[in-house]
């Protein structure tokens, strides 16, 4: 989590997908419930700092649990509702462990876009406000409070019982992670925050599989970019700068999971972080067993991307041109072909037509630093001056 979260805010959100089960669990539609725990959340900014309570978590269930009731009785439509309800009953204990995954699978229900399941669990289930949700994802505080809005009206008739999928959870979470940092808030962190809370309420390889993932790809954060903000491709990377202690963490969480002989695609793509991470220098790093990990992502995906980047650790593990043997065999179409296919022809010392595809994998890069980065490969080149330069993403 951010450090620089107070205790409170910390706490706060720890506790947010606690209170809202609980009040689901009385009865709360998810959008009023959820609308009653941010109320709360904010009432809980306001007064803690000067009055902390003794028991947060029932603090902050009765003073939900009050604005839920509050907002029942204003509304004339549900005053059968309010009839039922209007008996406080007193703060519950701390919900089940079901409880609190059923809201991981009802933020990330199939009915939703990705871009609104992500929105959604880090507002509900992360307790992040609308403001920093927005901030994150650099759109207006008015177009993310719509599209909250929009996804708990598409979830609030899905029972609060009904069984969820696993992996479209985990694909949300780390849709959030990849999502990085911008404004007060940095999703990355986030998201492994919320896949460590998922971690804790369920036992299942493929959880701590993405947990490991994305720990070892965060150990590397610091070594990412240049001072001037520029991209540094992973074997270019000063390695002294990684986190030994997260790289350790999650190898450890991975070695875990892989024991367990129940193999999935996070498992297989932290396998391929972890030799990264394993390697001392870029030179060291054990391509062949990379290309096998590659080969149970294809058996485990077909992914199209999966087979691009094992092109990539072909490439390195056998030779340029049994990269670009590979390469020929998928859509030219696909997102970075032309950016590997440039790195691959680079590596077999046909410069110019590297260069060229350096400046078209630009014009299609997908964000200005990787724009930048590409650029300057094809600059590079056509000077014949700099050293030779990797592929970054995907780590292949």
């Amino acid at each position: 989590m951010d450090e620089a979260l107070t205790m409170d805010e910390a706490l706060l959100r720890a506790l947010t997908p606690r209170v809202l089960a609980i009040l689901s669990r009385r009865g709360a539609g998810f959008a009023a419930a959820e609308d009653a725990v941010q109320d709360a959340l904010v009432e809980a900014v306001r007064v803690w700092p000067d009055d902390p309570p003794r028991d947060p978590q029932g603090w902050l269930v009765t003073v939900a649990w009050r604005r839920f009731l509050d907002a029942t009785r204003a509304d004339t439509a549900r005053r059968r509702r309010e009839d039922r309800a209007e008996e406080e009953p007193p703060p519950g204990p701390a919900p089940s462990v079901d409880d609190t995954l059923q809201l991981y699978f009802l933020c990330a229900h199939p009915s939703l876009t990705p871009a609104s399941a992500v929105a959604l669990t880090l507002r509900a289930v992360g307790g992040l406000t609308t403001r920093q949700i927005a901030q994150a994802y650099v759109v207006p505080e008015a177009t993310m409070a719509q599209r909250i809005s929009r996804a708990k009206r598409t979830v609030s008739g899905v029972r609060f019982d009904r069984p969820g999928d696993v992996s479209t959870v985990l694909r949300v979470l780390y849709l959030a992670f990849n999502e990085g940092y911008s404004g007060d808030v940095d999703l990355a962190a986030e998201a492994i925050r919320l896949t460590r809370q998922l971690a804790a309420v369920i036992d299942h390889p493929e959880v701590a599989g993405l947990l490991s993932l994305m720990l070892l790809h965060h150990a590397r954060r610091a070594a990412r970019t240049a001072p001037d903000g520029s991209l540094v491709p992973l074997a270019e990377q000063d390695r002294s700068r990684w986190d030994t202690g997260l790289i350790a963490e999650g190898v450890g969480i991975l070695q875990a999971a892989l024991a367990r002989d129940r193999l999935g695609e996070f498992q297989a793509q932290a396998a391929v972080a972890a030799l990264h991470a394993d390697a001392p220098r870029a030179e060291e790093t054990d391509w062949t067993q990379i290309v096998e990990w590659y080969d149970e992502l294809v058996r485990l995906t077909g992914s199209p991307v999966v087979r691009l980047n094992r092109a990539v650790a072909v490439g390195e593990a056998d030779g340029p041109r049994a990269g670009l043997a590979e390469l020929a065999r998928l859509d030219d179409s696909l997102p970075r072909y032309a950016a590997v296919a440039a790195y691959l022809h680079e590596r077999d010392g046909d410069a110019g037509t590297a260069a060229a595809l350096y400046s078209e994998a630009a014009l299609k890069a997908s964000n200005l630093a990787e724009r930048d980065h590409l650029t300057r490969q094809a600059a590079r080149l056509n000077t014949r001056g700099g050293r030779r330069s990797g592929v970054e993403g995907g780590d292949a």
